[in-house]
């Protein structure tokens, strides 16, 4: 099955449905994170057992974080479902497979970002991603030429 790949006005056009799916994976995803630390702290030598006062409890948050999982798990099966590849929850990171001559990229996109505005080669990843140009929008030849994302 061949993956979708998107234009520059196509992922743009989607980038309302994926910012807020990516919004709700965001903030999962860093809550999540955040209780798994609180409840690792919490377990570390404590053995779970029907003396402890608070067993129950920390059963009860453990059952919690799995069904969180459950729901970031959803997040990102509706990504993958749109054709967007999800990189990382917590950042709220994104990529669009497009085609720059003639060659698989991805179009890069990090929440909080109001547009599509980088691209970057298939193993390049967020540290070698570029600025579209009106050029490499369109996928001419000078992709090459872009300039790096200064950040």
């Amino acid at each position: 099955m061949s993956k979708k790949r998107f234009t520059v006005e196509e992922a743009n056009a989607m980038l309302p449905l994926v910012r807020a799916i990516t919004q709700d994976l965001a903030n999962l995803s860093r809550d999540v994170i955040d209780r798994r630390e609180r409840l690792a702290h919490l377990l570390a030598g404590r053995e779970l057992n029907r003396d402890d006062p608070y067993s129950s409890e920390l059963v009860q948050v453990e059952d919690e974080l799995r069904r969180d999982v459950e729901r970031l798990q959803g997040y990102v099966a509706e990504l993958r479902e749109l054709g967007v590849e999800p990189k990382s929850g917590e950042e709220g990171l994104v990529d669009f497979p497009a085609a720059i001559d003639g060659r698989t990229v991805y179009l890069c996109w990090r929440l909080g970002e109001p547009e599509v505005l980088y691209w970057h080669e298939i193993d390049g990843g967020f540290q070698g991603r570029r600025r579209l140009t009106a050029s490499t929008a369109t996928g001419s030849s000078d992709a090459g030429d872009a300039s790096q994302d200064g950040r």
